[in-house]
């Protein structure tokens, strides 16, 4: 199409690219620990009710004396004494006062701190019968996160990629901030919403700009490094977490280098190809002559001065685009239907299945810190193959294979005993990997299928789907109170399904971006017309085999 041979002509992925695509995908790395950040500032540590306080601590035996014993012998971590019980041990190492009457800690609990000094569940005691709201504090950041895909999904298609950025960067930097220093829960959560609002503008954003400015062939190595970022990003929350033990410290320490990012933010250049689909011709041709530049493609950019050749070359998607940019033609225009039905299942299917498994590393019974490298480790070797499957094969064979291992395996480790830790362990790690190169794969392939005019608005509703997953997941993961594997049946059945929406959505490998609904329709009609041209030049061959048979 005219406009990535303008993208070539100006230096195709040249020093601006590399530079910009570098600044854009630099602040995934923290993105990757605010997300699930919560495994380390909202850990429950090992605790027990605090007997009253004129108890004299020092004595032996007075603390036990306070606390019964569950049926492993442990102390309970909701139920203590209403008087103290004193006596020697039973012979299977229970006490004695394990028959006394009990009542709820009514004097708060003291907590085990060896592994973390200070979590959200410490400080505002988050535990028995406010338990509850631990989950509520993620959820709450999830439903900013699915806000934030629709609001900043939309803005940016009508204000441009890069103020909502450099808005998005400083609202999470602010917000973040803020909830590092939060004098109570309902404080904190409500900074946690607003963050949630603020990244999910900022993972939509950083795709688009970065797809946006880089010729077709390049489009895929992008993709892929972002989600090498993001998985990095996960390695550097365990190394930070376990440096930073502290909740509030470790919630400043990711949030403060936002506001560097906002900083730098205002020397990005704004999508050309948005320009060009708002009428903005003016503003295009200086965004490609500052590309040009930046490239040491100064003669190139000149021979752009003239704007009736950028007219000339872009003048059919804008009178075909506009005014084609409401989120309602997702619906309305039959082309797009259909893609955002089949992008909104593998979206909603892929994240349910992630935040099913990423979101409870203590379950694991190791160390949490262990658990995040691993989970971010696997991810390594997960994108690669992805990236081989999308350059060599295409989107659609990855994203088919990705969501239907990850289903297979979580489908297996449903069945395998509850005894066999290391190989549940290895199924939830395999399984974890494919997921994560499925959602490597779905923001390259949704960015490719639709067009410019509602791409970030394609993104944003795309993304919505994922947070409504993630917000979902939680509640089923109650259903183990039924059958403790009825939850893992569930995340992996899901994506199984969710797979076979792949066979009806187009390949994108190799193809050049679409501008306007227009092209999608085209691409739609072309792709029936190869397949009936292909159906007449068989019926010619089958009457001639028919005719040899017949001599």
């Amino acid at each position: 199409m005219a406009f990535n041979d303008l993208l070539l002509q100006v230096g195709g992925a040249g020093r601006f690219q590399q530079i910009q695509v570098t600044l854009v995908v630099l602040p995934l790395l923290l993105m990757a620990s605010h997300n699930t950040l919560q495994n380390f500032t909202a850990a429950v540590p090992t605790h027990h009710c605090r007997p009253p306080a004129d108890t004299n601590l020092s004595k032996d035996g007075e603390l036990d004396a306070w606390l019964p014993r569950d049926g492993q012998g442990r102390p309970e971590s909701c139920l203590r004494f209403t008087s103290p019980q004193r006596g020697p041990p039973f012979p299977n190492g229970t006490e004695t006062n394990g028959t006394g009457a009990t009542e709820p800690c009514t004097h708060g609990w003291i907590y085990d701190n060896s592994t973390f000094p200070s979590t959200i569940v410490m400080e505002w005691d988050l535990v028995c019968s406010r338990r509850a709201l631990r989950q509520l504090a993620q959820s709450l950041y999830m439903v900013g996160v699915l806000l934030g895909a629709m609001i900043f999904g939309h803005l940016a298609d009508r204000l441009g990629r890069r103020k909502v950025l450099i808005l998005n960067y400083l609202q999470t930097a602010v917000s973040g901030t803020c909830a590092a220093f939060a004098p109570n829960f309902p404080v904190y959560c409500a900074f946690r919403l607003l963050s949630g609002m603020s990244l999910a503008g900022i993972s939509l954003n950083c795709m688009t700009l970065n797809v946006e400015w880089t010729p077709t062939h390049t489009r895929a190595c992008v993709g892929t490094l972002i989600g090498y970022v993001y998985s990095l990003g996960q390695f550097l929350l365990a190394g930070v977490a376990y440096a930073v033990p502290h909740w509030r410290y470790l919630q400043l320490l990711v949030s403060v280098p936002f506001f560097a990012f906002f900083i730098y933010s205002w020397f990005f250049v704004e999508s050309a190809r948005w320009y060009s689909s708002s009428g903005r011709l003016d503003l295009t041709l200086k965004a490609l002559q500052r590309v040009a530049w930046i490239n040491g493609k100064r003669e190139e950019g000149a021979s752009l001065s003239m704007e009736q050749v950028l007219r000339a070359s872009l003048q059919k998607e804008l009178t075909l685009g506009k005014g084609q940019a409401s989120a309602m033609e997702l619906l309305r225009c039959p082309a797009l239907r259909r893609l955002f039905l089949c992008l909104s299942m593998l979206w909603f299917a892929t994240s349910f299945a992630y935040y099913g498994l990423v979101m409870d590393l203590q379950g694991f019974g190791v160390s949490i810190y262990l658990i995040q490298v691993i989970f971010g480790a696997v991810d390594l070797p997960a994108k690669l193959v992805g990236f081989l499957v999308i350059n060599s094969m295409g989107r659609r064979p990855a994203q088919m294979a990705s969501l239907l291992l990850a289903g297979i395996c979580i489908l297996i480790n449903g069945v395998v005993p509850q005894d066999q830790s290391i190989v549940r362990t290895s199924l939830a790690v395999l399984g974890k990997g494919c997921l994560a190169a499925s959602f490597n794969c779905i923001f390259l392939y949704t960015g490719e299928l639709y067009p410019t005019v509602i791409r970030q608005t394609g993104l944003g509703m795309g993304s919505t789907l994922a947070r409504v997953g993630s917000i979902v997941s939680p509640l089923v993961s109650m259903t183990a109170e039924i059958y403790p594997s009825v939850p893992l049946f569930i995340y992996g059945a899901v994506p199984v399904a969710a797979s076979a929406a792949t066979a009806l959505l187009p390949e994108t490998l190799g193809q050049p971006l679409p501008d306007t609904v227009q092209d999608v329709e085209n691409r739609r009609r072309g792709k029936r017309r190869q397949q009936r041209q292909e159906r007449k030049q068989m019926v010619p061959l089958q009457a001639s085999a028919q005719a040899k048979d017949g001599l």
